[in-house]
C-alpha cells in the first residue's frame, strides 16, 4: 500500500483564493496550512536602495481526501 504525500497549492495570478480551494477539491485534497509570502520590487528612491511590496505569494499545504 502505498503512501499519498502532501501536495502544494498555488493560488495563480487571476485566480481567486476560492477557485484555489475549489481545484484543490477536485484533485482530491484538502488545505491544512496557509503561507503568504509578500513579493518586493527594488526600487532606488534618493540614492538609496529601498524595498516596496508590490504583490503576495499564496500557497496552500494539503493532504488527500480519505
Amino acid at each position: 500500500m502505498s503512501k499519498k504525500t502532501k501536495q502544494t497549492f498555488e493560488v495563480e495570478n487571476g485566480e481567486s483564493i476560492e477557485d484555489c480551494l475549489n481545484r484543490m477539491k477536485e484533485a482530491g485534497y484538502y488545505p491544512v496550512k496557509r503561507t503568504e509570502k509578500p513579493i518586493f520590487e527594488e526600487k532606488i528612491i534618493n540614492g538609496q536602495k529601498e524595498y516596496e511590496p508590490i504583490d503576495r505569494k499564496i500557497v496552500f499545504e494539503a493532504k488527500p481526501l480519505e
